[in-house]
């Protein structure tokens, strides 16, 4: 679906900029029909550079970027990708429906095929009700979930979501992740981004790590979070305890014997795999 082989992108220099900026520096990474990939950095790792190369919105200055085995997206491709961007800008006087309508008709879908699809999105996504009402009148969460519509009303085989939790409370998440598993089981191709480190363990197992240009990481999550030297043994007479060695934790197992439930080697997390491996790249 992508592939980006020793991409490299700059931004020439500015006015009020001292020099050129180095957006991406020879990245590599794919993304293979059916598969979910996270691509996480901190602000002005270089994702939404990654992304508008995906788009075709502009052009890399050394490398290759494939979408769909094509090396330079066609109108007639962009049909097939859902893209949500992380800000969306509509016009004030269209309300939910007329989004839809508009961005079905975009790609060629009928009225009926249109109104079919948005009410199932609609419902699934908790705004059915307000689809009569102007979007310039929704709340933030509620706008997020509209241009999540608009991105899913053609079907694409390929979802380019950029921050798609944005302005959500924990139930508006709680949604969009399910729905996202929805896609995944549906065989489609997703490539998200986002700064809820949480919500990218709950939705992929695969992550690539952005870093001022450079991928530091692309792969398994599973083998990023290193086994941690600490153990969590939880009891049913008392609250979950630590040991923090294997002596500790002999101890504990014979004293809390008649009462252990389980015992679990932890691991890192994504957040904190996340923070040693950009921190290391920064010393």
């Amino acid at each position: 679906m992508i592939q980006f082989t020793q991409v490299h992108k700059t931004y020439p220099k500015q006015i009020n900029k001292s020099s050129a900026h180095h957006a991406l520096k020879g990245i590599s990474f794919s993304l293979k029909q059916g598969e979910t990939l996270g691509l996480i950095g901190q602000n002005g790792a270089g994702k939404s550079t990654s992304i508008r190369l995906i788009m075709g919105y502009m052009q890399a200055d050394k490398g290759h970027v494939h979408v769909f085995q094509g090396e330079n997206i066609s109108p007639a491709s962009r049909r097939r990708i859902g893209y949500l961007p992380e800000t969306s800008t509509f016009p004030a006087n269209l309300t939910g429906m007329e989004l839809l309508l508009f961005a079905g008709r975009c790609c060629d879908m009928t009225k009926k095929e249109i109104l079919e699809r948005a009410q199932m999105l609609l419902n699934k996504l908790g705004i059915w009700d307000a689809r009569n009402r102007r979007i310039s009148e929704y709340s933030k969460g509620m706008r997020q979930r509209a241009s999540f519509a608009a991105a899913l009303i053609h079907d694409p085989e390929l979802l380019i979501l950029d921050e798609p939790m944005s302005g959500l409370d924990p139930i508006g998440r709680s949604e969009i992740i399910a729905l996202i598993h929805e896609l995944r089981a549906q065989n489609k191709s997703i490539l998200f981004c986002s700064h809820l480190l949480d919500d990218v363990e709950r939705i992929t197992n695969h992550v690539a790590i952005l870093h001022q240009g450079n991928m530091l990481y692309d792969g398994a999550i599973a083998e990023l979070c290193r086994s941690q030297t600490k153990w969590l043994i939880t009891t049913n007479n008392s609250d979950p305890v630590i040991a923090y060695s294997q002596t500790e934790l002999a101890a504990l197992l014979h004293q809390h014997a008649a009462h252990i439930i389980s015992v679990t080697h932890l691991k890192e997390t994504l957040q904190d795999a996340f923070v040693r491996v950009v921190q290391g790249a920064s010393l």
